[in-house]
């Protein structure tokens, strides 16, 4: 199934995995609503919602970048009504935009508390709201959320129990809205069982060593691809590992995804303990 012609709200989509799965779908020759706080270029975060639409365009695809900041009503309002005068219509949500701090309890300011849970649980149950209504006039709507599955095992929560609780909140509005919206809308969970080679790694994970055992945001945004091109009346509800379900696609090159193939790879937070990787993937280096 091709995208051509359909249009995705992708959340944080200036950078990283939101603009790869743009850029996906922008291949097909899709119109893509970047909505995202970065306008002006940041010397640590590269990619504003003008760099990233023209990448899209190039592409392939029509882009309409937005400056929109989730926690606010009227900023994510405002979006979707530009994007529906633009292209007509929302058939993709996207929820990829997401805020994070890996701190224990008592060094997890309030501020912080609150920026995670306003963008990540708060922001998610937002942007999906308001683009439902015009979800429910799609002929195959899905909404994606870039969160793990709820696997509520006391290891993921010690030592970052803020951030745990934004992030699983998000994974919660699939939970809920996949049974209310059953055979209607799709809502499904996507989550990458390695690191993926972004800015947030290189921020706060361990710099160009850490990139090196991370694999390209290609894999999201193929696997991302995949979903949407399935029947969003019986295919919801779920919580998807990226390799595990391109493997399931018939994928059977992992290697290609790998931005160093002689490291081996870092396994990302949350990743179940029964999420084995598909047969014959290896974490381990390329030899």
């Amino acid at each position: 199934m091709t995208l051509a012609g359909k249009t995705l709200f992708i959340t944080g989509a200036s950078r990283g995995i939101g603009l790869a799965i743009a850029l996906r779908a922008a291949r097909d020759g899709a119109n893509i609503a970047i909505a995202a706080k970065t306008a002006d270029p940041n010397p640590k975060l590269p990619g504003t919602i003008f760099s990233a639409a023209a990448e899209i365009e190039k592409a392939g695809g029509k882009a309409l970048p937005i400056q929109c900041d989730i926690r606010f009503e009227d900023q994510v309002a405002a979006a979707v009504e530009s994007t529906v005068e633009k292209f007509g219509a929302i058939d993709i949500c996207v929820n990829n935009a997401s805020a994070i701090s890996l701190t224990p309890a008592l060094e997890t300011d309030m501020k912080r508390y609150d920026l995670m849970h306003q963008i990540n649980a708060r922001g998610t149950f937002l942007v999906s709201k308001l683009c439902l209504p015009h979800l429910l006039r799609s002929p195959n709507p899905h909404v994606l959320m870039l969160s793990p599955p709820l696997d509520m095992q006391a290891k993921w929560f010690s030592g970052h129990t803020a951030y745990t609780m934004a992030k699983f909140g998000m994974s919660m509005c699939v939970l809920g809205m996949a049974e209310e919206f059953s055979g209607r809308v799709a809502f499904n969970a996507l989550w990458p069982r390695t690191t993926i080679a972004t800015a947030a790694i290189r921020n706060y994970l361990g710099g160009d060593e850490a990139m090196r055992q991370c694999r390209k945001p290609d894999i999201v945004a193929d696997a991302a691809h995949a979903i949407f091109s399935k029947d969003a009346k019986s295919f919801s509800g779920k919580f998807l590992i990226d390799d595990s379900f391109l493997a399931s696609e018939g994928v059977t090159d992992f290697d290609r995804y790998r931005v160093d193939p002689a490291n081996a790879l870092l396994q990302d937070f949350f990743v179940p303990e029964s999420a084995l990787p598909p047969p014959g993937v290896s974490l381990g280096p390329v030899t």
